[in-house]
């Protein structure tokens, strides 16, 4: 169903009914989720709320709620599109008028018109068919992503000019999520923030009163043109710098030549490795005074020419600062948080506190779990490239990860997976001296579950410069089960993340390769 008025479309529609919501397993989604909750909040709207991670938790909270859904359909007259009759005509119906020759001729000629008529139709029906199919592939072929929908949640409550300050932050960390999952294009998202920016200006002036701007309950949003640094602030500067997938990968850190590229950035900017290797909250505040401008400059001289970002930070009264990036992170982490044998659905919950600024404790929490991943994504990149694990299968670029590899329950997870496979592709670009293979896509496959012998298998687009996030491995995952009988589940949301029996890995691998070569 396309909506032209939102608001009148969709809110007020639902404004007076029980809502059921159902969330996926995602930022951008935990945060469109909090503004809906907030406006529900405001309008006394009733509401159920269910996390889903993928097809099956989706059908199975439909059939449990299905009694009390009710389904808005608008039907559209002008699409061109056959009537019912023109699609499903019983041919019975027409059997009491064939003719026996004994017909006046008036009736004959009306009789022989009706059957031009419908065979004209059955024709149209024909070619519309074909071109319906021929739209739906070239739509289907490809998957990307569009606008947040955190901030198409924001765009809504602005309409009805009911947003706040803590809604345009959820729209910026649904934004920021894409960005970080590497989602949506530099371009759309320097759009996005650019739009953004417009609502922090309108919510976030200070109006001179610095009492209340100061106030250790405020809240204040900022643009700032910030280091593209892995939880810097967080963190000490040495163990962001390494765990961050852009210096990690422009530096080659996994490598000793690349550690010893490390030692002299340092030193080039004249910072001494006592101060690096400490928290950055405790460094010397001399030094963090231009931080972002010597940390600038020397790595322009290092060849890491995108070092800073457009991004927004938050303040709560004066101690808690964070960067959009900080809370994707954490959120992500808590929602994938493999340390303790935690429900899906906790985990979920506590990801959706942590957004929320009464549970800081949540959030810090997160942020301690999204070093641990971060560091565990490191060391697995430099495990696979060293060990030649990447491995060119003519079309594309292939790894797996071998049960008993250090971290491995981690990357059964979707999200983190992702995250590896972009941070792996992305330094084997660098590492590798081979130009075709720097053009590739990549596969990579971890195990899932042991016991039932299953894998998770993602797929991920090139990673070039002119790179339009286009995704075409859902369509080449699902021809690819089809014609190998490969016992596959696509349950998750995003198609080119995948299911598959142990023992059907080969043969599916086969007929990727014969697919897209």
């Amino acid at each position: 169903m396309f909506l032209s008025d939102f608001r009148k479309e969709f809110y007020e529609a639902v404004l007076n009914q029980r809502v059921l919501l159902l969330v996926a397993s995602d930022v951008d989604a935990l945060c469109a989720c909090k503004i809906l909750q907030a406006l529900f909040q405001c309008d006394h709207v009733q509401y159920t709320l269910v996390p889903v991670s993928g097809w099956q938790e989706l059908e199975t909270a439909f059939l449990e709620h299905k009694d009390q859904i009710k389904l808005l359909v608008k039907q559209d007259d002008d699409l061109e599109i056959p009537a019912y009759d023109d699609i499903f005509r019983d041919e019975e119906e027409d059997s009491g008028n064939e003719s026996d020759g004994s017909e006046p001729s008036g009736k004959r000629q009306r009789f022989e018109e009706e059957i031009v008529e419908r065979t004209m139709k059955r024709r149209r029906r024909r070619e519309w068919e074909a071109r319906r199919q021929e739209i739906l592939f070239d739509y289907e072929q490809y998957e990307y992503h569009g606008t947040s929908s955190a901030m198409v949640m924001f765009d809504l409550a602005w309409i009805m000019s009911k947003d706040l300050n803590d809604m345009l932050w959820w729209a910026i960390v649904g934004l920021t999520d894409q960005w970080v999952h590497d989602k949506i294009t530099q371009m759309k998202y320097v759009t996005d923030i650019g739009a953004l920016q417009r609502h922090v200006s309108r919510h976030n002036h200070r109006n001179g009163d610095e009492e209340n701007s100061l106030s250790i309950d405020c809240m204040r949003i900022a643009f700032e043109y910030d280091l593209c640094l892995a939880l810097y602030q967080h963190w000490s500067l040495y163990e962001s710098l390494c765990n961050t997938c852009y210096t990690s990968a422009s530096l080659k850190l996994w490598s000793v030549q690349g550690q010893k590229k490390l030692q002299e950035f340092f030193a080039d900017m004249g910072f001494p490795l006592k101060q690096v290797k400490q928290k950055f909250h405790s460094m010397d505040i001399s030094l963090k005074e231009n931080l972002r401008e010597m940390i600038e400059e020397s790595a322009n001289k290092f060849g890491m020419k995108d070092l800073r970002i457009q991004t927004f930070g938050i303040h709560f009264g004066f101690k808690n600062k964070f960067l959009a990036s900080d809370v994707v992170y954490a959120a992500s982490s808590l929602m994938e948080n493999t340390e303790k044998d935690e429900s899906g659905t906790d985990n979920f919950i506590k990801a959706l506190d942590s957004l929320s600024r009464s549970n800081l404790d949540k959030l810090h929490q997160g942020l301690e779990l999204a070093k641990k991943q971060l560091c565990a994504i490191q060391r697995t990149v430099a495990s696979c490239i060293c060990t030649n694990l990447v491995i060119s299968q003519g079309p594309f670029l292939y790894c797996y990860l071998m049960e008993g590899t250090p971290d491995v329950k981690l990357f059964s997870r979707p999200v983190s997976l992702c995250l590896l496979s972009k941070y792996l592709l992305k330094s084997f670009i660098c590492s590798t001296k081979n130009k075709r293979c720097k053009l590739l896509p990549m596969i990579m496959a971890a195990p899932m579950d042991v016991e039932q012998g299953t894998v998770i298998m993602v797929g991920i687009p090139p990673q070039t410069e002119s790179s339009d996030k286009k995704n075409f491995f859902g369509r080449a995952f699902e021809k690819a089960a089809e014609n190998t009988n490969s016992r596959t589940l696509h349950n998750h949301f995003d198609m080119s993340i995948i299911e598959l029996k142990m023992e059907d890995r080969s043969k599916f691998l086969d007929a990727l390769i014969s697919l897209l070569s």
